[in-house]
């Protein structure tokens, strides 16, 4: 199993909270942030980097600082964040790098994309903590990750090369014609099977979406050994991705990296009103889940 070096290991203790685990609010959506601030697609192609930026902005005032570190993007974040002072100094940042949405293969697969100019070097230029790649993976259809195994390669090679941090996520889709009750049978296999080819090009954090029961976080929790994972909200209810925080810690995740889950339904393109909804729904999410790391932490901190 491939080990952080000293100063991987440095930039993972400042990307975790106080009890050693990660607590990290994701902010680096863009088209997914433009749905959820208007509902018109004419209204959401009018939704400029600057609004995102704000919102972002805000989302790290009101969660962030309190978190411990934010995940966004190179694009509406950042520099900002750090230039213009709202990134508190003991907040760690995460910068990533993959563009938004995907491409398709003719066979259907999805082919993920990077943002141009955007490497492991310009992470570090932009004050970055260190970086995170998402990628799409099908562990049981080898050719639709030819090139996705590539970026990942390519990435994490450069990463090493830098010395800085990389989180390693994947994410699991339907193929084309799947049947959606076939696919969600096979989403823990998927999902324990995305994170042995991650670990296998050398990943050192993981970011993975909820593996579906007590069981198969058990099973990751094995696949992973010393690497610590952590689950992610995939957009879903905050009561459901709570649930979800409760299986993945008790059985042996590393943290959380949240995002949708804790902040889709307070923002809006009337500023004060995000701000209002942030302080007033979002933070108090956030503390419940919280609660639940301590409680699983406490007496199993585990040092990475």
């Amino acid at each position: 199993m491939t080990q952080m070096t000293t100063a991987e290991r440095r930039g993972y203790h400042q990307i975790c909270g106080p009890e050693g685990a990660m607590m990290v609010i994701a902010c680096d959506q863009r088209g997914g942030m433009r749905t959820l601030l208007a509902s018109d697609p004419a209204a959401q192609a009018a939704i400029g980097n600057d609004t995102l930026g704000q919102t972002k902005a805000d989302i790290t005032r009101y969660l962030a600082a309190q978190a411990g570190c934010v995940l966004v993007d190179p694009i509406c974040a950042v520099p900002q964040l750090v230039d213009d002072a709202v990134l508190p100094r003991d907040t760690a940042l995460l910068i990533g790098l993959d563009a938004s949405g995907w491409d398709t293969s003719p066979e259907g697969y999805r082919l993920s994309k990077l943002v141009e100019g955007i490497d492991a070097r310009r992470v570090r230029e932009l004050g970055g903590t260190g970086g995170k790649i998402m990628v799409y993976l099908r562990s049981d259809t080898p050719a639709a990750n030819t090139h996705n195994i590539r970026i990942l390669e390519d990435v994490i090679a450069d990463f090493g090369r830098e010395d800085l941090l990389l989180v390693v996520e994947f994410l699991t889709y339907a193929l084309e014609g799947e049947a959606p009750d076939a696919y969600k049978a096979k989403i823990p296999e998927l999902i324990q099977g995305g994170s042995g080819i991650c670990l296998e090009l050398g990943s050192k954090v993981l970011k993975i979406p909820y593996p579906g029961s007590d069981e198969s976080c058990a099973a990751v929790t094995r696949l992973c050994g010393d690497v610590p994972w952590a689950v992610l909200s995939a957009g879903v209810d905050h009561a459901t991705f709570l649930g979800q925080v409760e299986s993945a810690m008790r059985n042996g995740a590393s943290g959380v990296i949240a995002g949708r889950s804790l902040w889709k339904d307070c923002i809006s393109l009337d500023r004060a009103e995000t701000r209002r909804r942030l302080e007033t729904v979002a933070v108090p999410r956030l503390r419940e889940i919280q609660a639940v790391i301590r409680r699983h932490r406490a007496d199993t901190a585990k040092v990475a």
